[in-house]
């Protein structure tokens, strides 16, 4: 189905908002920048890869709304500080946050050295730390705003070779609802999406046998699509969720029924 289709229901109603999206050069950040796009937000595309990003910015451009790419290290906190700045003085706010820029070091606990430790919480975990603090601040004085933290389920089920990240996404987790219930007498929401195995370039290069070892963890018995979390988070974002805070949703085709 395509993605205009899939977000019909949700056009114009994020008019008049500005989005920052962290991660959002390609993949899962990018197409959720683009349906909040379609929803009629203005956008923030914030990446260490700086030509995707503005690729990207020039794709929302096309579709009306203002879109400005930054390429900033999520993990630098002066850099986020200056980051959004950045998004105030040329876009005029930020109404929705979402942390979506995340890396692997995959590695055995015995065998993973500690720069590979320190490189995935820096950027996974302090990195959305450092940027809800710095957006959050706007959101107070606005009374208001929507922060959307994507976790995955490999911090509620763990996973062998990836202790990191598994810390990393857990700790989103915690961090989401510690969050949650900080800014909620600010009528700021902030909600985490635990994606599954999503359709990717490296899911894509997986052997058929590997393939097969995944479906089988997945009662829907195929790979989720980037779209398939953008839409999750729209809902997030959207009016309809007015009444949400503090809720970790998952999204795996059913391989994690809590």
């Amino acid at each position: 189905m395509e993605q205009e289709e899939r977000t019909s229901w949700a056009a114009g109603v994020l008019e008049g908002k500005t989005a920052l999206v962290t991660g959002a050069a390609q993949n899962i950040g990018k197409a959720i920048a683009l349906t909040l796009a379609r929803m009629g937000a203005d956008l923030a595309v914030v990446d260490v890869n700086e030509e995707k990003a503005e690729e990207t910015a020039g794709e929302i451009r096309g579709l009306g709304r203002r879109a400005i790419a930054l390429r900033v290290n999520v993990a630098d906190a002066g850099a986020v500080d200056s980051c959004v700045e950045k998004v105030v003085e040329k876009l005029g706010g930020v109404d929705i946050l979402i942390n979506n820029a995340g890396i692997t070091r995959d590695a055995l606990l015995l065998r993973m050295k500690e720069e590979e430790w320190d490189a995935v919480i820096a950027v996974n975990l302090k990195g959305t730390y450092n940027f809800t603090k710095a957006v959050s601040r706007l959101m107070v004085r606005a009374k208001g705003g929507r922060i959307v933290n994507i976790a995955s389920v490999i911090g509620v089920m763990g996973n062998a070779g990836q202790a990191n990240y598994a810390a990393s996404k857990a700790g989103i987790i915690g961090f989401t609802k510690a969050v949650a219930k900080e800014l909620a007498s600010r009528s700021i929401t902030v909600n985490a999406v635990a994606p599954g195995f999503i359709r990717t370039a490296m899911t894509e290069v997986l052997s058929d046998k590997a393939r097969q070892s995944l479906m089988d963890l997945i009662p829907l018995k195929r790979l989720g699509e980037s779209q398939d979390v953008a839409e999750v988070v729209a809902f997030l974002v959207s009016p309809a969720s007015a009444y949400i805070t503090g809720q970790v949703v998952h999204v795996d085709g059913g391989m994690v029924m809590a």
